[in-house]
Formats: C-alpha cells, sequence, structure tokens
C-alpha cells in the first residue's frame, strides 16, 4: 500500500519554500548524476568538490531529482560514520526561482537560460518557403 497522501502533501510542501537561513555544514549543491539507489554525485558551489550523498528514506519515490537540479546538502551528516557518503540530502529545491531571492544562494549557480538569445544579425527563416530551384532542363 502507498504512503498516505497527507505525507506526501508534507514532503512537498517541506520542499516548495525555502528555509531562511542554512544550519552548520548544510550548502546548496548541483546534481551532477545519479550514482546508484537513492546515492547522487553533486557538485558544490566552488566547483572543485564533489560529493557523494544519500536521499533520505521521507523523499524518496515523493521527490523527483533531476541531473542539474539543486538540493541542500548536509555534510556534517555521516561525519561519526566510516563509508564512502559525504552527506545526506536534507531538502530538494523545487521552486528555483524563490531559492535564488535567498541571501545564502551561491552566486557560482547561475541561471541558464531555457531559450538562447535570438541574434539580430540573422535573418529568421521560420515560416518562409524553401528557395525555389531553378530548372536546368534546357526549355
Amino acid at each position: 500500500m502507498g504512503r498516505p497522501k497527507r505525507n506526501l502533501l508534507a514532503t512537498a510542501e517541506e520542499t516548495s519554500t525555502p528555509p531562511a537561513e542554512l544550519g552548520d555544514g548544510q550548502a546548496i549543491a548541483r546534481v551532477k548524476k545519479a550514482e546508484g539507489n537513492n546515492l547522487y554525485s553533486v557538485e558544490l558551489a566552488s566547483g572543485k568538490e564533489s560529493l557523494l550523498v544519500e536521499l533520505p528514506s521521507r523523499f524518496r519515490s515523493q521527490i523527483w531529482i533531476k541531473n542539474g537540479g539543486y538540493v541542500v546538502v548536509d555534510t556534517s551528516a555521516f561525519e561519526d560514520r566510516d563509508n564512502k557518503l559525504n552527506g545526506e540530502i536534507v531538502n530538494v529545491v523545487r521552486d528555483e526561482k524563490q531559492w535564488r531571492k535567498q541571501a545564502y544562494w551561491p552566486s557560482e549557480f547561475v541561471k541558464i537560460p531555457t531559450y538562447l538569445e535570438d541574434s539580430d544579425d540573422e535573418e529568421s527563416i521560420v515560416g518562409k518557403m524553401p528557395p525555389a530551384e531553378e530548372s536546368d532542363s534546357g526549355e
């Protein structure tokens, strides 16, 4: 049987609004790729450090994480354990526009435009017929 709807709604509400501030050991990271079952490779804002983090059970099968998306990781979550994990995902950035307004959002994570800027120098060929070829049939 699936999880109760109230749990799903509570998780969705938790991830839809950004916190007022990040806790100690927490940082925003960009998801690079899925490394296994509920394990993700993420990069911090510096771009130099790559971490392997785990998705907690409260997010599993409820919140989808896409490559290039953003998450909040807690790097102090597994300090006392000696394993390959560098941290745990504590929140998933869903409404990126709201999160970017926060003071703690890293300036290194710039917004990538969805559409490339159109160049005014090039003439658009959208909606135009292809050029007619002259026939060389010798008529």
